[in-house]
């Protein structure tokens, strides 16, 4: 949306429900569903969906963003947590087991010349300050080692990320874990 107004309380509930609606289109039937298919999951017409999101690449982008201000929450929320260890490892293997749909929508960016980091430059900032207090909790803890840094971290998500695509099973995860953790923490 262009507008500098905040949006009513209805149609913030309709933005909302697209956004979920599109996200879970989207992880069963893969980016190439329509955003009619989109509409239809939310119970809204195609006009309101194109009221947010003027294309279907912007609600991509719009779901990218999303993706990436929650895993921004759940970091800050980890953090939060008394175990600096299980936090840490808990909040990485969830990100990585639940990554499949991110890599669809970033990948579907990219095919559209969408450059994926352009996409969610507002929430990159957020993202990295949350991952680095989980992070420097978790090496204070003496959990992760600590000549491991916050774009070390991004790194290995993306990576882990990655390899959960060609892995029969959570191998390659374990085996990240292990190398960001303290030798005496293993």
């Amino acid at each position: 949306m262009t507008s500098a107004r905040p949006l009513r309380a209805d149609a913030q509930r309709n933005r909302a429900r697209v956004l979920a609606a599109a996200e879970k289109v989207f992880a069963e039937r893969g980016t190439a569903a329509s955003t009619e298919e989109v509409a239809r999951a939310a119970g809204v017409g195609v006009g309101t969906v194109f009221r947010h999101f003027p294309s279907k690449e912007a609600l991509l982008q719009a779901l990218v963003v999303e993706r990436l201000a929650r895993i921004a929450v759940d970091a800050r929320e980890h953090a939060a947590l008394p175990d600096a260890r299980a936090a840490f490892f808990d909040f990485f293997t969830s990100v990585v087991r639940g990554s499949a749909t991110k890599l669809e929508l970033v990948d579907a960016l990219a095919e559209l010349g969408i450059h994926p980091n352009e996409a969610v430059a507002t929430v990159a900032e957020e993202v990295t300050e949350a991952l680095s207090a989980l992070l420097q909790q978790a090496q204070r803890a003496e959990a992760v080692r600590t000549d491991i840094g916050v774009s070390d971290v991004i790194a290995l998500l993306a990576g882990a990320s990655q390899a959960r695509r060609y892995a029969p099973d959570d191998r390659p995860l374990a085996v990240i874990l292990d190398g960001l953790r303290v030798p005496s923490a293993q």
